[in-house]
């Protein structure tokens, strides 16, 4: 007699493979992500959201870091520089929206991320708020378009000139662990490090 074949785990399932399957991990890790946040993130628990196993991870994601620094990726937007047409308000902008970001949930996420990361610059540069290239080009095109209104000289179109102010409030949550940063803070350090320092950049001494 023809019987049924024997139905094994996982039938009914659509096999993927590459990329499709790529995408279907890195949406449940994300989804793991905004649900418990990255201390509630396991490799299980994500391949079973993901209908796949751990070791199909492993392969891909070295450990729970890793992972959990690719879904992060894929619940950020690309946000275009502000151009409100003066050097202090683009700066302002910048940090305002850097510190709504670091206080929500999201950036909760983040801040969970740095911590478990330490100091390693090759999981960093993979934090789109922690990539140097992303961070430095978006306070350079800022600072750039104030140079050509001639609000700056050009000497002070320098990388560590331009970023001086996210460092500064970086270290507000990295070092000094708060949870936001008053605004009167942000205002500080445009107004009393920031600027004075991208004005005074190639001004000849009296």
């Amino acid at each position: 007699m023809t019987g049924e074949p024997k139905r094994q785990p996982g039938d009914g399932q659509t096999r993927r493979r590459g990329a499709a399957l790529e995408e279907a991990i890195l949406r449940a890790a994300a989804d793991e992500l905004t649900e418990s946040g990255y201390a509630g993130l396991t490799m299980d628990r994500v391949a079973q959201r993901a209908g796949t196993n751990k070791n199909t991870i492993y392969r891909r994601w070295p450990n729970r870091l890793a992972l959990g620094i690719a879904a992060y990726r894929q619940l950020t937007t690309t946000i275009q520089p502000p151009d409100t047409g003066t050097l202090r308000g683009d700066a302002l902008e910048l940090l305002r929206r850097a510190n709504r970001h670091w206080s929500s949930p999201l950036g909760a996420i983040l801040r969970d991320l740095l911590s478990a990361a330490g100091g390693a610059p090759e999981l960093l540069a993979q934090l789109p708020e922690q990539s140097t290239d992303t961070v430095t080009a978006t306070w350079l095109t800022v600072l750039g378009r104030a140079i050509a209104r001639g609000e700056a000289r050009p000497e002070a179109l320098h990388p560590r000139v331009a970023t001086v102010a996210i460092v500064l409030l970086r270290n507000e949550f990295v070092m000094r662990g708060v949870p936001t940063a008053p605004d009167e803070v942000l205002v500080e350090i445009i107004d009393e490090v920031y600027l004075p320092l991208v004005r005074r950049r190639g001004t000849p001494p009296a």
